[in-house]
């Protein structure tokens, strides 16, 4: 059985993290959701995804193919009633199709599905499903607990040194390769993974549930509070809450974080704050692409959505519910607006378009850094991104 992860209209309310990758590639938990996917079902999967990002998410067509919705994150009840699914059959559950069994001939040449004649099989499994940017802290913490069931059951962790400070050392999980010295860790709040070759400095304190993953660094003295998520290749420093960085981003100096998710290839430049807090303690309000207005997340607390590739001078300041594009440049003194159009270039006393050369001159830098090629398909998705997005910046 061939298995694709298609798009459905969540893709573009989850904007500006949709922009550069299929839903199913963001990070909530320790695990990407398609890495969720590809763990319980034990195979590779393609994307169904938008055109522009088809070349390095292509589609992978068979004969028979289950297709997966990539904004649900999946557990053992689903497989296995996926598993169950006979020809043109979708599982389905509060009218969210979950997967849909489906011969080749019925995917239409552009790739889109064919749904008529598909018959609804309802389930009863518990779906967890990510519908808007702050879905993905509010649920994180659950995500990591699932994810560090997953990836540890039947393994054994490496040994903590004796130099740190340990509570529910039962709950912590070493992979290879990872150091961790001199650091207070307590996992009796939640579950503490620690990815391969990971590094915790001294004098760190992190309260779980939190995952630092492959290759990451927790600065000394920094300040974590769960359910917190760091992605492969990053750094992070100061004081954080309840927050997601994808991968590949560094927030490594001192400065709050916190109720906020950041995408990847960003830098959050030293002693950068956001408020995750209104003064008056309303329920904070978030830009929506569909709607083009502030929409109410029902949530009290709500920081910082940050698209790809966009940076931070020191000392900026973002005020509750702020959402930033892809690939914006700011910096000044003051707090920001709330909603920041990508490719935007300046702060608090305006902004100016960020050339798109000079966009890919510095994503070609910045990943070399991290000895990785910025080829023509990158160029042609940050490319792609900024055509699209022109008409938020004369807005």
């Amino acid at each position: 059985m061939n298995y694709i992860l298609f798009d459905d209209h969540s893709r573009n309310d989850l904007l500006p993290l949709t922009y550069m990758r299929p839903v199913a590639d963001i990070r909530i938990g320790i695990l990407t959701i398609r890495e969720k996917w590809e763990k319980l079902l034990n195979v590779k999967t393609s994307s169904l995804t938008e055109d522009y990002l088809c070349e390095k998410f292509p589609t992978v067509r068979g004969e028979n193919n289950i297709l997966l919705n990539g904004s649900v994150c999946p557990n053992t009840e689903i497989i296995d009633d996926i598993k169950k699914l006979k020809q043109n059959q979708a599982l389905v559950k509060d009218d969210v199709i979950i997967a849909l069994n489906m011969k080749d001939e019925d995917l239409d040449d552009a790739g889109e599905m064919e749904i008529e004649d598909i018959e609804d099989v309802l389930t009863e499994a518990d779906v967890v499903k990510i519908n808007h940017p702050w879905d993905i802290f509010r649920l994180n913490g659950q995500e990591i607990k699932k994810d560090f069931d997953l990836l540890t059951k039947g393994r054994k962790s490496l040994k903590l040194s004796d130099t740190n400070r340990i509570l529910g050392e039962e709950n912590i999980f070493i992979e290879k390769g990872a150091t961790v010295e001199m650091a207070n860790l307590n996992a009796t709040t939640g579950p503490i993974y620690i990815g391969k070759d990971a590094l915790i400095m001294e004098n760190s304190t992190i309260r779980g549930p939190f995952a630092i993953c492959e290759g990451s660094t927790v600065k000394m003295g920094a300040k974590i509070y769960g359910p917190t998520t760091l992605g492969p290749f990053s750094k992070l420093g100061g004081e954080v809450n309840n927050s997601v960085i994808f991968g590949y981003s560094n927030k490594a100096h001192d400065g709050f974080l916190g109720n906020s998710v950041i995408a990847e290839w960003c830098n959050i430049g030293a002693d950068t704050n956001n408020s995750n807090l209104k003064n008056s303690y309303d329920n904070v309000k978030l830009w929506s692409y569909t709607q083009e207005t502030f929409i109410d997340t029902g949530l009290q607390f709500c920081g910082l959505i940050m698209g790809d590739h966009s940076k931070t001078g020191i000392n900026t300041m973002f005020n509750t519910g702020t959402v930033v594009g892809v690939n914006c440049n700011i910096f000044g003194s003051g707090f920001q607006r709330n909603f920041i159009p990508s490719f935007s270039w300046g702060g608090t006393k305006g902004f100016k378009p960020y050339n798109i050369k000079k966009a890919v001159e510095v994503a070609k830098s910045v990943f070399a850094r991290r000895n990785i090629e910025f080829n023509d398909i990158e160029k042609n998705i940050l490319t792609n991104v900024f055509e699209i997005t022109v008409r938020n910046r004369k807005s």
